[in-house]
C-alpha cells in the first residue's frame, strides 16, 4: 500500500533539515509571498503563480520522462498551450503511445547555452527515464547524441518574444542554460527548476551561486519543494 503525498512530503522535508544540519543543503529559503498553487503528480509537482496565467501565456516544459501530469494540469486548469521539450529516446517512443491535447506541443529537442548537438549520459538505474549531459560515474546503458538548442533560437523559431512559465527539468544541464537566459536577457516571469546539487558531479556551490546569479537579475524564490531542490521563481 503506497503512501499518502502528504506523508511523502513530510519525509522529504525531514530528510532536507538533516540535510540542512550536516551542511549537505543549500539553506537558501523562499524569498516573497504571493498565491501559489502546485499541480501534478507526487513525483512531477511544480508549484507555480497562478494569478498571472490565462490561455494567451507562453508555457515552455523542458524535460518530459515519462510524467506529463503537469503540463497536462497547467492546459486544462487555465486553458494554455504548452510547447514540451526532450530529446531522449525513450521519452520521444513513450509520448507517441499517448493520446494528448492539441495544446500539447512537443518538440523532439533539449535546450542548452549552444545550438547543436549533445551527449546524453543514460541514468544509473535502468528503470528511470532520464538521460543528463553531465558524465555520471556509473550509468545504465550507452550513451546517445541528441539535438539541443538555445533558448533565444527557440523563441525566435516559435515567434515568441517573452515567457510566461519556464520549467526545466533537466538533469544537471540548468546551470548552464539560466546563464545563457540570464546573459541574453530573456524575459521570463516564472522560472520552475529542479537542482542537481545532491549530484557529487556538480555540488552545493553551483546551486548557490546560480541562485545569487538570479537574484541579481531581478528573480526572487516564492516556493522551495519539500526536498529541496525544485524552486520556482518569479521576476519582480
Amino acid at each position: 500500500m503506497s503512501q499518502p503525498s502528504w506523508l511523502r512530503e513530510q519525509y522529504r522535508y525531514c530528510k532536507r533539515l538533516y540535510r540542512t544540519f550536516r551542511g549537505q543543503d543549500t539553506g537558501v529559503s523562499v524569498q516573497i509571498k504571493c498565491s501559489k498553487m502546485r499541480l501534478g503528480n507526487d513525483r512531477a509537482r511544480w508549484c507555480i503563480s497562478p494569478g498571472s496565467i490565462s490561455p494567451p501565456s507562453v508555457v515552455y516544459s523542458f524535460g518530459i520522462g515519462e510524467d506529463l501530469s503537469f503540463d497536462l494540469e497547467l492546459i486544462r486548469r487555465f486553458g494554455v498551450s504548452v510547447h514540451a521539450f526532450d530529446p531522449t529516446p525513450r521519452s520521444i517512443e513513450w509520448l507517441r503511445s499517448q493520446e494528448l491535447p492539441e495544446q500539447f506541443v512537443f518538440h523532439d529537442f533539449g535546450v542548452a547555452e549552444y545550438d547543436g548537438m549533445a551527449t546524453f549520459n543514460p541514468p544509473e538505474n535502468s528503470a528511470h527515464v532520464s538521460y543528463s549531459v553531465v558524465p555520471r560515474d556509473t550509468t545504465s546503458g550507452s550513451i546517445v547524441q541528441a539535438p539541443v538548442r538555445r533558448l533565444t533560437t527557440i523563441m525566435s523559431s516559435l515567434g515568441h518574444r517573452s515567457i510566461d512559465v519556464l520549467k526545466m527539468d533537466i538533469e544537471g544541464a540548468e546551470y548552464d542554460v539560466i546563464s545563457d537566459l540570464l546573459s541574453s536577457r530573456v524575459q521570463v516571469d516564472q522560472l520552475l527548476v529542479e537542482f542537481h546539487h545532491r549530484w557529487p558531479e556538480i555540488g552545493l556551490l553551483k546551486t548557490r551561486n546560480t541562485v545569487d546569479q538570479l537574484n541579481s537579475a531581478g528573480f526572487r524564490i516564492f516556493d522551495i519543494s519539500p526536498s529541496g531542490e525544485e524552486f520556482s521563481f518569479k521576476k519582480l
